[in-house]
């Protein structure tokens, strides 16, 4: 096999939900959570299922569920968080999801994705070395979002060469060089 084949190294569709979580709790010890009235409710439910589990978890917000607050407010700085390594990885949640994930990759250094099936929670970490998933509150039930949440946080950035170039590119665009005046 080439080696920039981008071939998946296990099956897509494998599940992590009947695995253990102590291992990963060892290796990744703080999760960050935030989400705005659409996805308070979820929030809290993987808040609790993390801690049950063994992780630290910082709950970024909102702290109650009030149905005008801005997910901003609660994303940054979950995301500035995530890229300050004050958080090993972080969970951002709104009504779609969507706005959660604009919001998150405005932070230089964070590398959010909006996340509903098993194969992109594990590649997504595994070659674009994702650090803050995304969900939709409103769409995504709480069995497949704990489910994608562990499939999340057990993953690994692979650090091939062609990951590492790719990522390289993207982050060229967080620090673009200044433009110099005729």
């Amino acid at each position: 096999m080439n080696q920039d084949d981008d071939a998946p190294t296990r099956n897509p569709n494998m599940k992590v939900s009947d695995q253990p979580l102590k291992k990963l709790t060892a290796e990744l010890q703080h999760v960050g959570i935030a989400a705005d009235h659409g996805g308070f409710e979820l929030k809290q439910f993987l808040a609790g299922k993390l801690r049950e589990a063994g992780f630290a978890v910082t709950d970024f917000g909102d702290s109650q569920l009030k149905s005008d607050d801005d997910y901003p407010d609660f994303i940054i700085p979950l995301a500035r968080a995530v890229a300050a390594r004050t958080m090993d990885r972080g969970i951002g949640i709104c009504g779609s999801g969507v706005g959660a994930s604009i919001a998150a990759n405005k932070v230089a250094g964070v590398r959010a994705g909006l996340i509903d099936e098993n194969f992109s929670a594990h590649q997504g970490v595994e070659d674009d070395d994702l650090n803050l998933i995304c969900f939709g509150g409103l769409l995504v039930g709480h069995a497949l979002a704990w489910e994608l949440t562990q499939t999340f946080l057990a993953a690994r950035f692979k650090g091939a060469e062609r990951f590492r170039r790719r990522l390289a590119k993207v982050a060229q665009l967080e620090n673009p060089t200044p433009v110099k005046a005729p």
